[in-house]
C-alpha cells in the first residue's frame, strides 16, 4: 500500500468511526501531518480523495468539514469497507445490506437461469461443490460462496447489473465473513445454495429467484438474531478496541493546546534530523 492509500484509509476509517463527525471541521493540515506523519502533499491528496467519495468539503474561510453519511458515495467499495471495518455490522449497516442483496439477486437469479452460458453453470457447479466441500473441511467457504454468487450476478448478463459486480463483490463478503462464523450455519444454507444452483441449470427463472429469496430471508434471520442478543457479534475484538481508542483520542488531539504541543514535538524532531 503507497503512503497516499494509506492515508486515505486511515482517514477514511477515522472519519466512518465516528473520530471526525459531520459537520466537524478537521484539524488544520499541519496537525494532520503530525499525527499521521505524512508530507502536506500526501495529505492533500488523501482529502482529495475523501472529498470525490463525498466524505468532505472543502469551504471558504472554515476549513474542510466533514458531511453527512447521505452525501457519502456509499457503493465505492472502500467506503463500504471502511465502515464495516471500522465499526463492524451493526443492524442498521446488516439490514441496509441485505436490503441491496433483496434487490438486486432475486432479479439476477432469474435472468441468469435464462441467459447463463454454459462455462458460467460450469462455474456456478464448481462453486457450489467447492463450497459442499469447505463444509467437509476442506477448503474456503467464504471464497467459494462469494463466487457462487458473484457468478449468478455475472449470469445475469445485463450491462448495468454487471457494472455492479465489483460493488456486491463487497457487499457480499463483508456479509459472508460475517454470517458464514455462525456455528452450523454454512451446513444449514448449503441445501439453499442446492436449490439455486439447480433452479439456475434447468432453467428455471421464478424457481431460481424463490430460492435465492428463501437463503436471503435465513440469512437476514441469523444476522438479527445474533446482532440482537449481542450488538458485538459482527465486530472482532481489534474493531471494538479500536473505536474506543478512536473516541479517546478524538478530543484530545483536536484540543488546541495538544496540537500545539504535537507541533513542537515534530518541528524538535526536523531540527535533530
Amino acid at each position: 500500500m503507497t503512503l497516499y492509500h494509506d492515508t486515505l484509509d486511515r482517514l477514511g476509517k477515522d472519519i466512518c468511526a465516528g473520530r471526525y463527525r459531520p459537520g466537524q471541521v478537521i484539524p488544520a493540515e499541519p496537525v494532520l501531518c503530525a499525527q499521521l506523519g505524512v508530507s502536506r502533499i500526501v495529505l492533500r491528496e488523501a482529502i482529495k480523495g475523501l472529498v470525490s467519495k463525498g466524505m468532505l468539503e472543502a469551504r471558504r474561510r472554515t476549513g474542510t468539514v466533514v458531511l453527512e453519511q447521505s452525501r457519502w458515495s456509499l457503493l465505492d467499495q472502500e467506503v463500504m469497507i471502511w465502515r464495516a471495518d471500522a465499526n463492524g455490522v451493526d443492524l442498521a449497516l446488516g439490514s441496509d445490506i441485505m436490503e441491496l442483496r433483496r434487490i438486486i439477486e432475486p432479479a439476477a437469479a432469474r435472468l441468469a437461469a435464462e441467459r447463463a452460458s454454459p462455462a458460467e453453470l460450469k462455474t456456478l457447479r464448481a462453486a457450489y461443490e467447492a463450497m459442499a466441500a469447505a463444509v467437509d473441511g476442506q477448503g474456503d467457504y467464504v471464497a467459494a460462496d462469494l463466487e457462487f454468487h458473484s457468478t449468478i450476478i455475472r449470469a445475469c448478463a445485463n450491462p448495468f447489473v454487471t457494472q455492479l459486480q465489483s460493488v456486491m463483490s463487497t457487499v457480499l463478503r463483508i456479509c459472508f465473513e460475517r454470517v458464514a462464523a455462525v456455528p452450523g450455519g454454512r451446513a444449514h444454507s448449503l441445501p439453499m445454495h442446492r436449490r439455486v444452483c439447480e433452479a439456475i441449470e434447468q432453467r428455471r427463472p421464478s424457481e431460481a429467484g424463490d430460492a435465492i429469496i428463501e437463503l436471503l430471508d435465513d440469512a437476514e434471520r441469523d444476522m438479527r438474531k445474533l446482532l440482537r442478543a449481542d450488538p458485538e457479534a459482527f465486530r472482532t475484538p481489534a474493531q471494538t478496541a479500536s473505536v474506543a481508542q478512536i473516541q479517546q483520542r478524538a478530543d484530545r488531539e483536536l484540543d488546541p493546546k495538544n496540537n500545539e504541543e504535537m507541533l513542537e514535538e515534530r518541528h524538535a524532531r526536523t531540527v535533530l534530523i
